[in-house]
């Protein structure tokens, strides 16, 4: 087991309204902590389940998932635990959490499941009694590819539809295409949408695909490109069918992005590396972490503050979380010592007031 949580690193000019409140470091038994999502239980506890590799710090390195849980608002954090194993011994591993409270109540817990360098696909389970137990995961897709499901991705739409968004790729890091599915049972049976878009340009393609819904009730999907910036694709149709992929207002390097809206108002929060020039960026590198903040459905992203300034960093895979008073991020933040992945996984909690409002 990884040693217990420290305290987090002194932050030099740290603002109160944004601070780290937890950070696991690398270890010899978990030389990585890696990517997950959030979700309140009913008795106001915060879970926040993530990826632990034991095997090595690399993808397809062995890894198993574990979660830890906070009484107080995100302030401080249990120890870990162990809640779904690896596969040990076959260099295969279970990654990238999405947790979603569905409308009925259960808690869904997706995952995917790496079988070899042409078999990612993802699995779903339930729990009915708030995490305290869960049904054996279910595999969603029955036939064999490379498919890439994001950890913190997976919504449920005001319909009451799930949809999934996803990647498909010939094996692993090759061109990445856009595809979706959609289920309208809470995740019983799915559909494929029959969109599926990808890139000419570059040599990335489309990959890392999320979806959010809009304020103004329509589905937006984005993608990372080796293109200079997220693009972006639309759904009207409750995630049926999509646009093409046009580029979106957010420069980035080959990163990921990810947005979530913010309960009660008509805002969208990105959290994504900021290569707008607005602030210090390294071409290539998946840094700074800013917070961008749209009022338009995404058309624009006007409002912005700094979340990590440090050029020498890699800031990943962001889970976003809302609370009554607070937005809770927790993300990758390795060095060119450490390495891209071989990186402590930070979990910052931000004051409500502290967000950037659009003018």
């Amino acid at each position: 087991m990884p040693a217990a949580p420290f305290a987090p690193p002194a932050e030099t000019g740290a603002d109160p309204g944004s601070r780290i409140v937890l950070e696991l470091a690398p270890t010899p038994a978990v030389p990585r902590n890696s990517e997950g999502a959030f979700a309140t239980l009913r008795d106001g506890r915060i879970l926040y389940t993530y990826t632990q590799y034991y095997g090595g710090d690399e993808d397809h390195s062995a890894a198993r998932l574990a979660e830890i849980t906070s009484s107080d608002g995100g302030r401080t954090w249990s120890e870990p635990r162990v809640v779904v194993a690896g596969v040990d011994g076959r260099g295969l591993n279970v990654m990238s959490l999405s947790l979603l409270r569905l409308a009925s109540g259960r808690l869904a817990r997706f995952h995917l499941l790496t079988r070899s360098p042409v078999d990612c696909r993802p699995w779903l389970s339930y729990s009915a009694d708030d995490g305290a137990t869960w049904t054996e995961p279910r595999l969603l897709l029955p036939d064999p590819g490379y498919y890439v499901l994001n950890n913190d991705r997976v919504i449920q739409t005001r319909t009451g539809r799930l949809v999934m968004p996803m990647n498909v790729h010939a094996r692993a890091w090759a061109r990445g295409e856009a595809v979706w599915f959609y289920s309208d049972d809470e995740g019983a049976t799915w559909t494929a949408s029959p969109s599926r878009w990808s890139l000419a340009e570059g040599n990335a393609g489309l990959q890392e695909s999320g979806v959010v819904e809009t304020p103004g009730g329509a589905l937006l999907s984005w993608f990372r490109t080796d293109r200079g910036c997220q693009y972006e694709s639309r759904s009207t149709d409750d995630g049926a069918t999509w646009s093409a992929p046009q580029p979106g207002g957010l420069a980035s390097p080959l990163s990921p992005a990810s947005i979530k809206r913010r309960p009660g108002t008509n805002e969208l929060v990105a959290v994504f590396n900021d290569h707008s020039g607005r602030f210090p960026f390294v071409a290539g590198m998946r840094t700074p972490l800013a917070l961008a903040v749209s009022a338009d459905d995404g058309a624009t992203w006007p409002a912005r503050r700094l979340l990590e300034a440090d050029t020498r960093r890699w800031y990943h895979y962001a889970a976003l979380h809302f609370t009554a008073d607070a937005l809770l991020l927790a993300y990758n933040a390795g060095d060119d010592i450490m390495g891209k992945f071989r990186s402590p996984l930070r979990l910052r909690r931000v004051e409500l007031a502290w967000l950037p409002r659009p003018a």
